[in-house]
Order: structure tokens, then sequence, then C-alpha cells
């Protein structure tokens, strides 16, 4: 089975590393690996100085809360408007608020249901 790693564009709408904080686009990467865990995908934002922050959560929460605001926890994923998601980050640092466009998280999960089909090789 294949990795799938999406590099995407986001905009932080909160976080509390700092002020620096523009609410820009930032590079995003989205990361699934069906050898680590076929029902988990990975989110890897920019984070302060040298370093980035990685949440992993359920890929049906992702999926789900593209349609509803659905999540407990530490990651919480709902649509705003018709054509982007956002999804919340909670860690012991604070809050981060990221919007994605739709098109992108779906094409990303396309991708993660057809890496998941594939056949392992002997």
């Amino acid at each position: 089975m294949s990795v799938v790693e999406q590099y995407a564009r986001a905009h932080i709408l909160t976080d509390t590393d700092g002020p620096d904080e523009d609410g820009g686009a930032v590079p995003v990467v989205l990361r699934y690996d069906p050898d680590d865990s076929s029902r988990t995908v990975s989110v890897k934002l920019p984070g302060p100085g040298p370093g980035s922050r990685e949440w992993s959560f359920s890929r049906a929460l992702l999926e789900q809360g593209l349609r509803a605001p659905t999540g407990t926890g530490d990651v919480r994923v709902w649509p705003c408007g018709r054509v982007q998601a956002v999804v919340e980050f909670h860690s012991p640092q604070g809050c981060s608020v990221v919007q994605f466009e739709t098109k992108t998280l779906m094409r990303f999960l396309r991708l993660t249901y057809v890496a998941a089909a594939e056949p392992v090789a002997h």
C-alpha cells in the first residue's frame, strides 16, 4: 500500500503561537500511511521557528466533518460555507483553527481510499 502525502495551503484563523500569525495561507502537509493505521490521517502545520506541529486523527472524522460539525477533544471539523472546511486542533499550548478548501480535503480523502484498496505486494 502506498503512502499518500499531499501538500496544500491553508489559512490559520487563530493560533496561540503569537501575534506574528497574520492569517495568511501557510503550507500544510496532509498524510496517510496505511501501514501505520488504515483509519488515521495526519495534518502537519508549520510551527514557530524551525519546528512544526502534527496531529493524527480518524479519517472518518475528517470525512464526516466535511458534511456536518463533528469531533470532540483534540480535533474538531466542520463545513464553513459551500467551499471551505475548518479543522480545529487543541493542545496544551492552545488552539489552532485552520481553514481548508473543501475540494483539497476531498481529493486527499479519495487518494487515501485508493491507497487503502491497493493490493499488498508479496
